[in-house]
């Protein structure tokens, strides 16, 4: 099967927030099917990029405190500026 590869939205390190509420789709199996792994609203920061092997669409993992989430576009969107504060800079 021949897919064209989409192009990420968003970026490594970017600082996102989850629009709805993340559940485990399985991926997590030491947690419960469907328990809710984040809360629509939580910040989080993308730390990693990668794609759907069958269909090329991208996936974002996103650290929302301690928990890593797998995220599709459509379930996270960039924080709003000063909603999270900015790294301290290194002296």
């Amino acid at each position: 099967m021949n897919f064209e590869p989409v192009e990420p939205a968003y970026s490594w390190g970017m600082r996102v927030v989850a629009l709805d509420d993340l559940r485990n789709d399985g991926s997590y199996p030491e947690r419960g099917d469907d328990e809710c792994l984040v809360t629509a609203g939580a910040l989080g920061e993308i730390v990693n990029v990668g794609r759907v092997v069958d269909s090329g669409e991208p996936v974002y993992l996103v650290e929302f405190g301690r928990q890593v989430v797998g995220c599709t576009g459509d379930e996270i969107a960039p924080a709003p500026a000063g909603l999270l504060p900015e790294p301290e800079a290194l002296p």
